[in-house]
């Protein structure tokens, strides 16, 4: 064998040692993005977001990676543009927290098939979380409905997972929902909170700051 022919040889490997490197950290970016979901939220702009014209509503704005929803006289929402990537298998989180007043700062609505629901956090009165509606009860009403204690100017992680049967919901580290949602008649509260519809955030008479809105999808089985 000539040292040419060894030359070319080692040449030869070592471009497919570097392509299998790099195979193996595409693999694994690409791993990484699908455990940590997509980014509904850029943390600058609304861009892919709508303000919901309720009456009265408060401004909202994007202050330092924050989405800030201001105190309106009832409610003061945003929805996603368009279509969600998902209505079902998947998991919506954010962070969510307080800034003044007494009520919920964040109503999370979010598809379930071919209708949506929402996940209510601080609401009547500052305390009670639940999904809203259940076989057309409130959150106050049916058994999802629970009190915490939900500390002003505190970050919450808000999480919901939706599967075919399923539906959960956490906060924080705290499961606040288990349900078996395809033995219900899952909705909205009517009114206008159904604006919201079919993803979308809003307060009542709450000013609010929400962050690291995501997306992911997740196997119809529970983890």
């Amino acid at each position: 064998m000539t040292r040419q022919l060894s030359f070319s040889i080692l040449v030869g490997l070592g471009l497919f040692v570097s392509c299998q490197a790099e195979e193996a950290r595409k693999a694994k970016a690409e791993t990484e993005a699908v455990h940590k979901g997509k980014s509904l939220f850029d943390g600058k702009t609304l861009k892919g977001w709508e303000k919901i014209p309720f009456g009265g509503s408060g401004d909202i704005e994007v202050e330092d990676g924050e989405l800030i929803l201001y105190m309106g006289e009832v409610l003061t929402g945003i929805k996603l543009s368009g279509e969600p990537p998902l209505k079902t298998n998947y998991e919506l989180s954010l962070e969510a927290k307080r800034l003044d007043g007494v009520d919920f700062f964040c109503a999370l609505t979010f598809p379930i098939q071919d209708t949506s629901s929402t996940f209510v956090i601080g609401g009547w009165g500052g305390s009670l979380c639940g999904i809203s509606s259940i076989d057309n009860m409130d959150a106050s009403e049916n058994s999802t409905g629970s009190i915490h204690k939900l500390d002003d100017n505190t970050w919450y992680k808000i999480r919901v997972r939706v599967t075919d049967t399923t539906l959960e919901a956490w906060i924080d580290e705290k499961q606040v929902v288990q349900l078996l949602h395809s033995n219900h008649e899952m909705g909205m509260r009517p009114g206008e909170i159904e604006e919201c519809m079919p993803l979308g955030i809003c307060t009542y008479q709450t000013k609010a700051a929400i962050r690291n809105i995501r997306l992911k999808s997740v196997s119809a089985k529970k983890d």
